[in-house]
């Protein structure tokens, strides 16, 4: 297949479905680990054209949703700063903290601005050398390549008035404490694509064997999900844990070595906290002894920050699989897009929002 709307055919989804039912003999439960990949479940009604033996949950795929809510207070608390301007991608803007979103701060006079880049943010810093500018730098290893060029750029640049929030997080770790849980009933992995276009799928291959779970690298159209599930099953059900490659148009073994390497030039691995389910051990990246005068939070001294999570909020459960978004005794009502609780309501990545708007 060469063309988008291939990847969308109603008729290959069926003739995939089909294959489905007829090699599905047991009930399993499988995870997909990417928000896009959510949406595009959700949205497009995949699973009800499978058996319904077999269970999708949603995991922490959403780099919006997993960022923790001690980050979120650090990004307001720097944005409510008189001298700064704070850069973000949009999705941020409207996650909820404590008292306040980066959004309320924006309306109420903060200098806070919507992004396409990090190294637009670089781009402002020249522009407004009296002011210090701070970009959010988020998400999984897809986006961490870019980050490191801005850095890298204004290390170049010799700019003193530029640094990044870094609350990078990394997906393999995250499967790990996940199937380290005695709460874990996740039997198999639909590993995103877009990370492993960065990164490469040869780092899963450890945690298919240690835990005997199969992972199948997968794409974000509907037809791409159906193939990757088949593929999932094929192994389940012959028993077999191996690491597979749906998206091998995009995805190779190793990856991209250059954007590896950009990543590790300014990056290094470290502990990380992650919303709704905590800390997991050398699941992020900090920037590298020679790149902190970059580190805002060092920048700030801003310190320990506590936070807490909205009682009736479920999502950690979410983000783990253990709940699906219409089992939250708050979603659709005191927990909408509009006023979200919790990060899976408002990112357009996040179950809760994938929910809300196509199953409502």
């Amino acid at each position: 297949m060469k063309y988008l709307d291939e990847y969308r055919d109603p008729l290959k989804a069926k003739i995939l479905s089909e294959k489905i039912h007829a090699i599905t003999t047991k009930p399993w439960t499988i995870m997909e680990i990417c928000g896009g990949q959510t949406h595009s479940i959700v949205k497009s009604g995949l699973e009800k054209l499978l058996p319904a033996s077999l269970s999708i949950v949603h995991g922490p795929g959403c780099p919006v949703c997993v960022t923790p809510l001690e980050m979120i207070e650090k990004a307001i608390m720097i944005a409510l700063k008189p001298n700064v301007i704070f850069t973000s991608f949009g999705d941020m803007l409207r996650v909820p903290g404590n008292s306040t979103d980066l959004l309320h701060v924006k309306a109420n006079g903060g200098d806070v601005r919507i992004v396409y880049s990090p190294l637009d943010a670089v781009a402002i810093a020249q522009k407004n050398p009296e002011k210090e500018v701070v970009f959010f730098a988020v998400g999984f290893e897809t986006t961490a390549p870019a980050n490191a060029a801005a850095v890298w750029q204004a290390q170049k640049l010799n700019l003193k008035n530029f640094s990044i929030l870094c609350s990078h997080v990394l997906v393999p770790p995250a499967i790990e404490g996940l199937l380290s849980s005695h709460q874990n009933r996740v039997q198999g992995f639909l590993a995103a694509g877009h990370v492993c276009t960065i990164m490469g799928y040869e780092e899963y291959e450890p945690l298919a064997k240690k835990y005997n779970v199969p992972i199948v690298v997968t794409g974000f159209e509907p037809v791409d999900i159906l193939h990757g599930i088949l593929m999932l099953v094929t192994q389940l059900e012959a028993g077999r844990h191996d690491v597979e490659n749906q998206y091998s148009r995009i995805v190779k073994r190793k990856g991209n070595r250059s954007a590896q390497e950009m990543i590790f030039n300014v990056f290094e691995i470290s502990h990380r906290s992650w919303r709704g389910i905590g800390e997991i051990p050398k699941s992020g990246y900090r920037l590298k002894d020679e790149f902190t005068r970059f580190d805002a939070e060092r920048k700030f001294d801003l310190g320990a920050v506590a936070a807490m999570e909205p009682p009736q909020c479920i999502a950690g459960n979410i983000l783990r699989g253990l709940n699906k978004p219409h089992e939250c005794s708050v979603f659709g009502t005191q927990c909408t897009p509009e006023h979200p609780l919790g990060a899976p309501m408002v990112s357009s990545e996040g179950a809760c929002a994938a929910y809300y708007h196509y199953r409502k």
